[in-house]
């Protein structure tokens, strides 16, 4: 670890708040150091909740916080520029498009965050049978987007164990 050349018995709170935080959505993790007390993790938590929300997690998953919400901004870019781009493929105009991806995007994640629902209950809401969304998902299924998301956010936390390697 780098803490230990901090000196002797220094608090130390680990953070990783994710780019969002520029505009006020951002999330981030939040690791108590060995010789950091509540009032330290709570100072760190106010701090951030300023730029979005935080949780408070064992040091042990911070590189799990790295994989999924720090480079997960990167890979729900992608997945918005790609709805976007399907959006021009049928006909609308790229500003319009990019606009109800963003738009879509946004209300989907407040849906989660407010109703509390697993997303698997809410995509079911709106997969009526023999409809449209579901022909959509069987797209989705085939090109293995789910197996494709799960897998970045698997190497993403690797590479961050590894770089934390490097850095000791």
């Amino acid at each position: 670890m780098i803490w230990p050349h901090l000196g002797a018995e220094k608090p130390v709170v680990r953070a990783r708040p994710n780019t969002p935080s520029a505009t006020g959505y951002g999330m981030t993790g939040i690791a108590r150091g060995t010789h950091a007390g509540a009032t330290h993790v709570e100072m760190a938590r106010a701090m951030f909740e300023a730029v979005g929300r935080a949780v408070v997690l064992d040091e042990k998953h911070m590189d799990a916080v790295t994989g999924l919400s720090a480079s997960g901004a990167a890979f729900v870019y992608i997945l918005l520029e790609s709805l976007a781009e399907g959006g021009v493929k049928v006909g609308l105009p790229r500003e319009v498009a990019t606009l109800l991806a963003a738009q879509t995007m946004q209300g989907a994640a407040r849906t989660v965050l407010e109703t509390g629902d697993h997303p698997a209950l809410l995509k079911d809401g709106v997969t009526t049978p023999a409809g449209c969304t579901i022909d959509g998902i069987m797209e989705l299924e085939d090109g293995k987007v789910r197996v494709t998301l799960i897998k970045a956010v698997v190497k993403a936390t690797e590479r961050a164990k590894e770089l934390m390697f490097d850095a000791v």
